[in-house]
């Protein structure tokens, strides 16, 4: 991984300091993403999303319980 120069500085904005990705080194630039270390594609690897929660129901046919 390449050394984080403190002195190196962004084109885009004036006065502020270059934050790398701690997984791959790419400059950050998102606040998000600066202030957590990760870019989205690492934090994405590191993170994966939750598999999908069915929330639909649906009614049943069902024959009456015997007795009832």
């Amino acid at each position: 991984m390449p050394a984080v120069d403190p002195q190196e500085h962004t084109g885009d904005a004036v006065g502020r300091r270059v934050v790398r990705c701690r997984l791959c080194g790419r400059p950050l630039t998102g606040a998000g993403s600066r202030r957590a270390g990760l870019g989205p594609s690492c934090d994405a690897k590191l993170h994966p999303a939750p598999p999908a929660i069915r929330t639909r129901r649906h009614e049943v046919e069902q024959d009456p319980l015997p007795g009832a």
